[in-house]
């Protein structure tokens, strides 16, 4: 199967947030694929950060996808406001909604790409039941809160196994699923994330916490290409 395209999504929750809109041009400017956009409520995970007028105040900004990870409960209520806003992408947490497919085909209802975001000791088997509804699956190599933490080693082996049921569903006719890996994302575990079959990269500190964002956007590209290399 050919490999597919590589997108790299600077968290914004890293950014400079007195000068959001700048730095979302500047950091798509330097070659960034998605926005990514952490979306929490102080109850799901232990801390507070951005919503849906935060997206309607970038999305001028910028014809990139916003890619909005709901790290709130429940989320049918907001999913609907985050269309509005400007989303593009919006992925949730299987365990904070009562009904995944519900809340999966409410997305899509929305115009918007769906997709489901696993913690580090979520199981892969939700996705068995939803494959024809996902357009993303978000594998997290951090507990999920707090930006800066360092990448959990199990998620490479977690990944893996996204990418074999994901190759699997569309070698049987199913439709494109991007997968996506979220914590601890830097320069020197890029390419072992790529080998592992991640095809989205989100990156926060490492991308806005450097001085040079098309340089290190550069060289994470040039990091994944050494993994495409060493697996085709």
């Amino acid at each position: 199967m050919t490999a597919p395209a590589t997108r790299i999504a600077p968290s914004i929750l890293a950014a400079d947030f007195a000068r959001l809109g700048e730095e979302v041009r500047n950091v798509v400017a330097a070659g960034a694929d998605w926005i990514h956009f952490d979306v929490m409520d102080n109850h799901f995970v232990p801390n507070l950060s951005i919503g849906p007028a935060v997206c309607t105040a970038l999305r001028p900004h910028t014809t990139a996808p916003i890619d909005v990870h709901l790290m709130v409960e429940p989320v049918d209520d907001i999913i609907p406001q985050f269309a509005k806003a400007g989303a593009d992408i919006i992925t949730f947490h299987p365990e904070a909604t009562r009904h995944p497919d519900r809340s999966l085909a409410l997305i899509r209802d929305h115009g918007c790409k769906a997709g489901l975001v696993f913690s580090p000791a979520t199981s892969l088997d939700w996705m068995d039941y939803v494959m024809d509804k996902l357009d993303v699956v978000l594998v997290m190599s951090v507990n999920p809160g707090f930006g800066g933490q360092s990448f959990i080693p199990s998620a490479l082996t977690k990944l893996a196994h996204a990418r074999r049921r994901i190759d699997a569903w569309q070698q049987e006719g199913g439709q494109p699923i991007a997968l996506e890996i979220d914590g601890g994302v830097k320069i020197d575990n890029i390419a072992s994330i790529r080998a592992a079959g991640a095809d989205t990269f989100v990156a926060g500190s490492a991308i806005f916490g450097h001085p040079d964002y098309a340089g290190i956007i550069a060289a994470m590209r040039a990091e994944i290409l050494k993994a495409e290399s060493l697996t085709t």
